[in-house]
C-alpha cells in the first residue's frame, strides 16, 4: 500500500467507525423501488446490503415491482390503470403481480446466494428468509373507484420477523399479501415498508428510489443552486407535505415523503429518501456525515451545545490531527477532562464535528477562545462560524468585553470575522506568562457588542 493510500484511508476509516459502532444491532427497513431492479442495480444493492448486514445491522428488505407488472401487462395487451397513485388490480393485473413477485424474489434470493463473487463480500453467506409475514385487506371502493384486488396492510407478523432477524437472516418481503381467508391482494412497496418499519419500531426506514431526495426549493428542479435538503425535521416535513399537491406518481415530491412522515410520526426514528442512480447510495447515506439523500427525523440531529465529560473522547479525536500538524497546541486528556465545561461542541448523530473552548480572564474583562476546530468533513458549511457565535454569547453572559485567539495559520479567517491583530504584550498578565515566544503565535482580539 502506498503512503498516499494510508494518508486517505486512516482518516476515512476513523470517520466511518462511529457509525459502524452506532448502527450495530439496529434494525433497518429498506424499500427498493422496482425501477432500481429494472435499471440493473440489484447486484450492487445486494453487495452493499450484505456489507451493512456484516457490520451487525438487521435488515428487512421490501422490493417494489411496479415496472415489472406494467411490462407483463403490456405483453398481454392489457392497460395499467391507477387512481390516487394506487394500481387498480383486476384479475389480469393480479396474475401479472403474482408472476412479477415470484420472479423478483427468485432474482433477489439468487443475488444474495451466489457468494457475491469479485466483490468485497466474496465468500459471505447471507441467509434470506421470506414468507407470509403480513395479512392484507382490500382497499375497497374509494371515490367511486373499485380497486378490486388492490389491498392495504392489515397486520404485520412482528414476532415472526424478529425471530428471523434474531437468527441472523435478511428478511425479504414482497408487496403482496393474503387475507385470513386466503384471498390475494396487490399492495404497494411504500405502504408495506412503512407498515413494517412502524410495527418493528425500526431505527431506519430507507427508500431507494427514482428521485434524488427533496430539493431545498420544491418548486424548482434539483441543481447546484437548489441542492437536496439532507435533513428535514418532522415538523418541517409535515408543513411541506401540507403544501404539496397530492402525489400520484413516484417522481412526485410528496410520493415518498408522505410515507417518511407517517413512519416518523409513529415511532421510526429516521426515514430516508435516496437515489438508486448513484452507486453505493445506501452506504453514502448511512455512513457519511451529510448523506446523499433526504432524511426526515423526529428532531434535529445536529446540536450546538456545551460539552460534557462524555464528549472528551470525541473532542480528542477531532483535535488530534490538528495537534499533529502543528495547527493546535497539544492538550492532554487530563487537561480536556478538567476543562470540559469550557468547551462548546457541535454534535451530529453522536459524533463531534466542531469544538472550541472559552477560558475567561475576568480581571481583564476578556477571554481566550482556544482549540477552535472543525472536522475536514464539514469545513465550509458554517460550523466554525456557529461555534464562534456561541463562544461570543457565553463570553457576554459572563460579563466579558472581548475575546482573543492565538493562531499561527488561520489569521485571515479571524480577520474576516471582526478580529484585529494586537501585540502579544496586550495579553492579560496570567496569559502572557504562558505565551510561547518560540511559537510566535499571532494574537487577535474582538470586542463584543453589548446586548
Amino acid at each position: 500500500m502506498t503512503s498516499v493510500f494510508n494518508f486517505t484511508f486512516v482518516p476515512w476509516f476513523r470517520s466511518v467507525a462511529p457509525y459502524i459502532h452506532k448502527f450495530r444491532h439496529q434494525t433497518f427497513v429498506v424499500g427498493i423501488a422496482g425501477e432500481a431492479i429494472a435499471a440493473g442495480k440489484l447486484q450492487h444493492l445486494a453487495q452493499d446490503l450484505a456489507m451493512i448486514q456484516s457490520m451487525g445491522v438487521r435488515i428487512v428488505l421490501v422490493h417494489g415491482f411496479r415496472p415489472q407488472v406494467n411490462e407483463q401487462l403490456k405483453a398481454k395487451g392489457h392497460e395499467a390503470r391507477y387512481c390516487h397513485g394506487i394500481r387498480i388490480t383486476d384479475e389480469v393485473s393480479l396474475d401479472c403481480a403474482q408472476e412479477a413477485a415470484g420472479q423478483l424474489r427468485y432474482e433477489i434470493e439468487a443475488a444474495f446466494s451466489q457468494g457475491l463473487p469479485n466483490t468485497p463480500m466474496a465468500g459471505a453467506t447471507v441467509r434470506v428468509i421470506s414468507g407470509n409475514f403480513l395479512t392484507a385487506r382490500p382497499v375497497g371502493i374509494v371515490d367511486g373507484v373499485d380497486f378490486q384486488h388492490s389491498g392495504v396492510v392489515r397486520k404485520i407478523d412482528t414476532a415472526g420477523i424478529m425471530r428471523s432477524l434474531d437468527m441472523g437472516a435478511l428478511v425479504l418481503m414482497s408487496p403482496f399479501g393474503f387475507s385470513p381467508t386466503g384471498e390475494a391482494f396487490n399492495l404497494t412497496m411504500e405502504e408495506v415498508a412503512t407498515s413494517v418499519a412502524v410495527a418493528l419500531q425500526a431505527d431506519k426506514l430507507i427508500f431507494v428510489t427514482e428521485i434524488a431526495g427533496i430539493p431545498t426549493d420544491v418548486t424548482q428542479p434539483v441543481s447546484e443552486d437548489n441542492p437536496i435538503d439532507t435533513e428535514l425535521p418532522l415538523a418541517t416535513a409535515e408543513k411541506l407535505l401540507a403544501q404539496l399537491p397530492a402525489a400520484n406518481q413516484p417522481i412526485d415530491t410528496a410520493f415518498y415523503l408522505q410515507h417518511c412522515v407517517k413512519a416518523c410520526k409513529n415511532g421510526v426514528e429516521r426515514s430516508h429518501i435516496i437515489p438508486f442512480a448513484v452507486d453505493g447510495s445506501i452506504l453514502l447515506e448511512v455512513y457519511v456525515h451529510d448523506g446523499i439523500g433526504t432524511m426526515v427525523v423526529d428532531e434535529k440531529l445536529e446540536s450546538l451545545r456545551e460539552a460534557t465529560v462524555d464528549d472528551v473522547g470525541g473532542i480528542l479525536q477531532l483535535i488530534e490531527p490538528f495537534e499533529q500538524d502543528g495547527t493546535l497546541v497539544k492538550r492532554s486528556r487530563t487537561e480536556i477532562e478538567r476543562d470540559v465545561g469550557n468547551y462548546t461542541v457541535i454534535e451530529h448523530d453522536g459524533v463531534i464535528f466542531a469544538c472550541a473552548a472559552l477560558y475567561p480572564y475576568p480581571e481583564a474583562r476578556t477571554g481566550e477562545m482556544a482549540a477552535l476546530t472543525v472536522s475536514p468533513q464539514v469545513q465550509g458549511e458554517g460550523d466554525g462560524e456557529r461555534v464562534l457565535k456561541r463562544i461570543e454569547q457565553r463570553a457576554r453572559v459572563t460579563g466579558l468585553e472581548s475575546i482573543f485567539v492565538l493562531t499561527t495559520r488561520t489569521t485571515h479567517w479571524f480577520l474576516k470575522r471582526g478580529f484585529v491583530l494586537v501585540d502579544p504584550e496586550w495579553l492579560p498578565e496570567a496569559r502572557k506568562r504562558k505565551y510561547n515566544w518560540d511559537r510566535k503565535s499571532q494574537v487577535l482580539v474582538k470586542k463584543l457588542a453589548k446586548v
